[in-house]
């Protein structure tokens, strides 16, 4: 299959993404050699312009910070699993020309934890309350039968998550991030806070925890993510995620289902390895 069309990543910074990794990889697999996936940074002012150039020729855009918000308004229409969290990370350009949003965040968190046999937790901890924290709350209203606590920095942020629990209909308990260690009770710990953050929180790792789900990639692993594995916990990481949202995107901007998981994990664990 030859046909050639263009997809890319869109953010800003961006040089740092892995996605034209797993999708070229792909691309080579599934015999699509005429398309291309490309890598541009792109801010929330400069979005508008991008998109107008949006032609026939296009498949399909990955969008990351800052953007996931920021293109709502530019679309045609989104999914209501985008709807829910007003987040988009996929735009898939139809035959017609219509630009039409997706969050595959959310379905990649739950089929990276399903893959590692967690399909129902009776109760979860969320570290952080950023965008990635809603996406974690919105998979969790698919795996969590009970209460979700998050641990935040401030009131503000123990607000909005709250009311992010309410949207979703995830019941929603905050506590303060000095009593963080306390996550690790949860049969299910998701991290979503920036590199480093939650580091000094190694040491509180409990012998036979459960498992954790560390949404970065790198540095990988986090000082987190090896104190669990030392103690025998399950871990999920970021590029389990990233790899799930990508087979997602691949099979709306392609067409073409199942993608290739194994390749694109091997690739992108290949260029981990050689950064």
């Amino acid at each position: 299959m030859s046909d050639t069309k263009q997809a890319a990543v869109l953010g800003s910074p961006i040089a740092h993404s892995l996605s034209p990794v797993l999708h070229r990889a792909a691309y080579d697999e599934l015999g699509l050699d005429g398309w291309e996936y490309g890598r541009f940074d792109v801010d929330e002012a400069g979005l508008p312009a991008f998109m107008d150039t949006l032609d026939a020729g296009w498949a399909g855009l990955s969008l990351t910070m800052p953007l996931k918000r920021a293109v709502i308004p530019l679309l045609d229409a989104i999914s209501d699993t985008a709807a829910s969290v007003e987040a988009v990370n996929t735009v898939v350009v139809t035959g017609d020309g219509r630009r039409v949003g997706d969050n595959t965040d959310i379905p990649g968190m739950q089929a990276a934890l399903r893959e590692r046999g967690v399909t129902q937790v009776e109760r979860a901890a969320v570290l952080g309350a950023g965008a990635t924290a809603s996406s974690a709350l919105a998979a969790l209203s698919r795996v969590c039968t009970g209460e979700v606590t998050a641990y935040v920095r401030s009131a503000a942020r123990a607000d909005e998550m709250r009311g992010w629990g309410e949207r979703l209909g995830v019941a929603v308990r905050t506590a303060p991030w000095d009593d963080a260690a306390r996550a690790f009770e949860a049969p299910l710990v998701i991290a979503t806070t920036p590199a480093g953050t939650t580091d000094a929180l190694a040491g509180a790792v409990p012998d036979a925890p459960g498992t954790l789900f560390d949404v970065l990639y790198e540095p990988w692993p986090t000082a987190l993510a090896a104190a669990w594995s030392e103690r025998g916990g399950a871990v999920v990481g970021g590029l389990d995620l990233l790899v799930h949202q990508a087979v997602l995107q691949v099979e709306q901007m392609t067409g073409r289902s199942p993608a290739p998981l194994a390749a694109m994990r091997a690739a992108g664990e290949a260029a981990l390895a050689a950064r």
